[in-house]
């Protein structure tokens, strides 16, 4: 049963990621997971300086998902590269650096520092944070997608993934515009904006207002725009959003997803790989299907 895929240049054993911001920034969850069933840790994103994030409180749960405000807190580049990445090249699975930024120069400079070291061997880039410039995020303007991404295509030619946004009036416009910059995957769906409001002090249960909605009850919709956007490109779809079962993980394939995103699911059971790859295969031989490919864009009507 083969289970590999392909990212780029980048070679997985597993088509199950976890995705940045739920695994921790390095090393924090060894002991309690099993590597194995991994294809590849991304790294909580990473930003040019030390950021504080946002106010408190920063996380929220609802009845069926997770609302969070975390705002890109980190240790900046340099301090990631100094006392985070000795940690992620210890472990026994792929790993994939998560950078953003608040400007093209920003997120220029943030590449360059961590394309050119030897052990990191791709980089999402995180296009769904705040961009300053344009009072938006990168990833609702399909000519700033463009000319961003093509512009650290040009930094460098190891395997780029952009991550984009489902707050979007047309996913598929912004995913050509991925494709045709030169990236080698995109990487969908972030979260959904929300708002949770507590009625006795009439104010926001997150200190920043809003933030990004996550979890069971974004699956449809963030099925529907790998579907949507797999039918339009070509490159490699990372797709997640709600997924929580090995049944969860499998529409996505059917949708066309070529690899898995585990993100909320990993807050609650930080094993959730193993159990979702045990079903996959569980389903493949059940199915008589001899690679995890067949099943990519399978969706019959």
């Amino acid at each position: 049963m083969n289970l590999k895929v392909k990212i780029g240049q980048l070679q997985l054993n597993s088509p199950i990621l976890c995705a940045s911001g739920t695994f921790g920034i390095s090393d924090e969850l060894e002991g309690l997971v099993d590597y194995r069933n991994i294809g590849a840790v991304i790294a909580k994103t990473i930003t040019l300086k030390p950021r504080a994030g946002n106010p408190p409180p920063r996380i929220y749960e609802t009845e069926c998902g997770v609302l969070n405000s975390v705002g890109l807190e980190g240790p900046g580049v340099d301090g990631f590269i100094k006392k985070h990445l000795p940690n992620l090249k210890k472990l026994p699975t792929k790993f994939i650096v998560s950078i953003g930024a608040d400007s093209l120069e920003q997120y220029k400079e943030t590449l360059n520092k961590v394309a050119t070291r030897n052990e990191v061997k791709a980089i999402e880039v995180n296009l769904s944070c705040p961009n300053i410039k344009n009072k938006g995020i990168v990833a609702q303007n399909a000519k700033l997608t463009f000319k961003t991404m093509k512009a650290l295509r040009a930094v460098t030619k190891k395997t780029l993934i952009a991550k984009i946004s489902p707050e979007v009036t047309d996913v598929a416009e912004i995913a050509k515009a991925v494709e045709s910059s030169g990236t080698d995957a995109i990487s969908m769906v972030n979260t959904f904006f929300g708002l949770a409001i507590n009625i006795n002090t009439k104010k926001p249960y997150l200190g920043n207002t809003y933030g990004g909605y996550s979890g069971r009850a974004i699956r449809p919709l963030s099925l529907y725009r790998v579907w949507r956007v797999a039918k339009e490109v070509k490159i490699p779809i990372i797709g997640g959003g709600g997924i929580e079962t090995a049944k969860d993980a499998i529409e996505f394939f059917l949708a066309g997803a070529t690899a898995k995103s585990l993100g909320t699911i990993n807050l609650v059971d930080p094993n959730a790989a193993t159990n979702i790859l045990t079903g996959i295969k569980k389903y493949m031989e059940a199915k008589n299907i001899k690679g995890i490919k067949e099943l990519t864009g399978g969706l019959n009507g």
